[in-house]
């Protein structure tokens, strides 16, 4: 059948050591997934039923690189995040069976216009401005399973000019990731290509044009920006 127009290339993640590629389906966010994160944004970290939210297929920056300021904002944030990639979905999953459905992990940057998600907030209005704007969504390399494992523990960081602003430990994740990817399912029926960050520790903050912003996660691969 012919397109009215041609068919948008697919978002494509390259796999470390392999010459494949994981073609991105789906992109969802966990919101306040660390305590200390949670403080800093003025909520309380007890341990309610996650919430999600998401960003287009085309936010996804695959490996990172020259990201321009988005438009509309005057505070842009970095928000520094494992990300879960799956080839294997499903609808209510139980949680003794989620960690089959994941292909690998990534370093994820949530980028944020603080100014409208603020605003937002005080109005009760989504936050698809705020969150899901062109490439808000920079991830680095996948590293499969077989290669890592499911890690539980970790250091996650961030740093902007060489000047570290985010650190913490995987292990301070409210909800796992088998919790969040059996939560999610409930809500939606998951597939593989789906994309799932699960949440950034405390320290985010502003940036500005010309930042270049390096991040990783213990035993993953590194992900580097800069903000033109």
């Amino acid at each position: 059948m012919d397109t009215v127009f041609p068919v948008p290339p697919a978002i494509l993640l390259p796999v470390l050591g392999t010459s494949a590629a994981f073609p991105v389906r789906r992109v969802y966010c966990v919101g306040r997934n660390y305590a200390e994160h949670a403080r800093e944004m003025g909520a309380d970290p007890d341990r309610e039923p996650p919430f999600f939210f998401g960003k287009p297929q085309d936010a996804v920056v695959p490996g990172g690189g020259d990201i321009a300021y988005p438009p509309a904002t005057s505070n842009l944030h970095h928000e520094v995040e494992l990300v879960v990639a799956l080839s294997k979905g499903g609808r209510d999953i139980p949680i003794q069976q989620t960690l089959e459905g994941v292909f690998g992990y990534a370093v994820g940057i949530d980028l944020t216009r603080r100014d409208l998600q603020t605003k937002a907030k005080e109005k009760g209005q989504p936050w698809e401005t705020a969150k899901g704007f062109d490439h808000s969504g920079p991830v680095s390399p996948l590293t499969p399973v077989s290669a890592i494992g499911h890690p539980e523990k970790g250091a996650i960081w961030l740093s902007v000019n060489g000047c570290e602003k985010q650190r913490g430990d995987l292990s301070s994740m409210i909800w796992s990731v088998s919790e969040v990817i059996a939560q999610l399912s409930g809500f939606v029926t998951l597939a593989p290509g789906d994309l799932i960050f699960t949440g950034t520790p405390a320290g985010v903050g502003p940036l500005v044009r010309g930042d270049q912003v390096h991040c990783g996660i213990e035993g993953l691969a590194e992900l580097d920006i800069r903000i033109n």
